[in-house]
């Protein structure tokens, strides 16, 4: 996409989450952030003051409800308020990471499905359209009634290690769930799959049970959607050389990275972790191990394919 997008009915608006990847989105459309600030009242409410007419306009908001995840949620449906009565045309909602993801389905009795609830809230509020990267579980898209674009990682992470040449590659599942995009990731560089059959106790707590697949002699790439406190990569990382890979990388689309994902990670046996920015890491994150890749020209596409009334399954692959 090239730079000097001028069409006024197109604006992009960001709130706290993620301003870098807002503005690197902008720039990629060839447009300037939209003007809003967002402040708190003295008893920590929020308050949202949009600086500029939106009257007649396609908006979009770019927010991830990363941590902490309350906060930025509460933030996106006040300004989804205040964008529907300021009589915007379309209210598109940008959320690189969709919160609540992992609580997608009724696994025991008496548990919420959050996934669905976050979809109502967006609805409710007003929202038009979503614009997402790499659900936890696909099937969160038919939670909404309205239109969602589901964007993929496993592209811009494939070519970065396409890029590095490694030989004698094997793509690996932490998890059964995984399979699908570590196919998808399989065939992009024409490589096997293995899969870690883990078991998981309790939640962000994971064991290791056995590897499927050859691994020995191997360079093994673990590709997951999340990496939140890195029990399960690091220890999938462990089993992998234990079972004669010759090196071990991992990569994934939403860094979570909580509690002592960072000290794990830094001590653990993966060579290089690769992730995309559609979380903002904090610079004392920000560890040698780590190369984080732009979602902002795929996202910055979708965005004017989605104004244009063109097609966004371009994009898919």
């Amino acid at each position: 996409m090239s730079s000097g997008y001028k069409d006024g009915q197109l604006k992009v608006f960001t709130l706290n989450s993620n301003r870098q990847l807002a503005e690197e989105i902008a720039d990629h459309i060839g447009i300037t952030l939209g003007k809003c600030a967002v402040t708190k009242f003295s008893d920590g409410e929020i308050q949202i003051n949009i600086e500029e007419s939106v009257r007649g306009c396609d908006v979009f908001v770019v927010q991830s409800t990363s941590d902490p995840v309350n906060h930025h949620l509460m933030e996106l449906l006040i300004m989804i308020d205040a964008l529907k009565r300021a009589s915007a045309t379309s209210i598109n909602i940008v959320m690189p990471y969709y919160g609540y993801a992992r609580q997608d389905r009724k696994a025991r009795s008496r548990e919420p499905i959050t996934a669905k609830l976050i979809a109502n809230l967006l609805e409710t509020a007003g929202a038009d359209r979503v614009i997402t990267l790499d659900l936890h579980a696909p099937q969160i898209q038919g939670f909404f009634d309205k239109p969602i674009d589901h964007l993929q990682g496993v592209p811009i992470l494939s070519d970065y290690f396409e890029g590095k040449d490694l030989q004698d590659i094997v793509i690996v599942s932490p998890d059964h769930g995984g399979v699908t995009r570590a196919r998808r990731m399989a065939d992009r560089l024409k490589a096997p799959i293995g899969i870690i059959d883990k078991r998981r106790p309790r939640p962000n707590v994971a064991e290791v049970m056995n590897i499927i697949g050859n691994i020995e002699g191997r360079t093994a790439i673990i590709i997951d959607d999340i990496i939140d406190t890195a029990g399960t990569i690091t220890l999938a990382a462990n089993a992998l050389i234990d079972h004669g890979a010759t090196g071990v990388y991992a990569c994934c689309t939403h860094p979570v990275l909580s509690g002592p994902a960072i000290e794990r990670i830094r001590d653990s046996k993966i060579e290089e972790l690769v992730i995309t920015n559609s979380i903002s890491l904090p610079e004392e994150k920000c560890i040698e191990k780590i190369t984080q890749l732009s979602v902002a020209p795929l996202i910055g596409e979708a965005i004017v394919r989605v104004h244009e009334y063109q097609s966004v399954s371009i994009l898919f692959d």
